[in-house]
């Protein structure tokens, strides 16, 4: 009777040593070094700055008569939303303690003006205060818990908040551009950048490609060169110059 017993004394010493020896190879997190794989104060900033340009931009690209426009009567018009965009950002952040501009108000704020310049001139301005907002933020102030939010909400979530409301109103705008055959800024580029590269490797010429090619120093050399041939491999070589 006493093999069994002594046998069972060794298992469960095995056992404990087994597991002492792999807490001891498991690293404390507490000295884990390791860079986060993803920095969430970074990108933020980079995805807050992407937005306010493409809503710049677009708001530059609006006909001025657009931007009363509205797809029902229940829903924000054009300016509306871009305020609402930059009203947002005082409103949300200001849930961590951030202060708005005095006499900022959220409800009549978006509502405070239709004229286009005054619209980039908020977007701007409330894209500084973000900015700034979250530049001053520590690693420990994005993980500083706000119980009023919730159990183990912290500030961190709350730029998140900034940054999903960001874009999901840039989709908007986005949707009543191309509602009303206003295609943004930023694809026309890239479609011209296409149309250019689709040019290049047939050999042709568009006007946008002229005016890049003449402003290289190598085709004004050719335009000069009375005796050089002009002819699109010379072209296709001064773009790559």
């Amino acid at each position: 009777m006493k093999t069994p017993t002594l046998s069972l004394i060794c298992l469960a010493c095995i056992l404990n040593a087994g597991t002492v020896a792999m807490h001891a190879q498991t690293p404390d997190k507490s000295t884990d070094s390791t860079a986060p794989s993803y920095d969430m104060k970074a990108q933020a900033l980079l995805d807050l700055q992407a937005v306010n340009k493409k809503c710049v931009d677009l708001a530059g690209a609006l006909p001025t008569d657009k931007l009363t426009w509205r797809p029902s009567p229940d829903t924000r018009s054009f300016a509306e939303v871009f305020l609402h965009v930059a009203g947002e950002r005082y409103a949300i952040l200001s849930m961590m303690g951030a202060n708005p501009p005095a006499g900022f108000k959220s409800r009549e704020y978006e509502k405070s003006t239709t004229d286009k310049d005054r619209i980039v001139e908020d977007l701007n301005q409330s894209w500084d205060f973000a900015s700034k907002t979250i530049n001053s933020m520590s690693n420990a102030d994005f993980a500083k818990l706000l119980p009023k939010l919730g159990p183990q909400a912290n500030e961190g979530d709350v730029v998140y908040i900034l940054v999903a409301d960001a874009h999901e109103h840039l989709g908007q705008l986005i949707a009543y551009a191309r509602q009303n055959g206003i295609v943004p800024p930023w694809t026309v580029q890239m479609q011209k950048k296409k149309a250019d590269a689709a040019a290049t490797n047939k050999g042709l010429l568009t006007p946008s490609l002229i005016q890049r090619l003449y402003s290289t120093r190598h085709l004004r050399f050719i335009l000069m060169d009375a005796a050089s041939p002009l002819n699109s491999k010379d072209l296709e070589r001064a773009i790559l110059a």
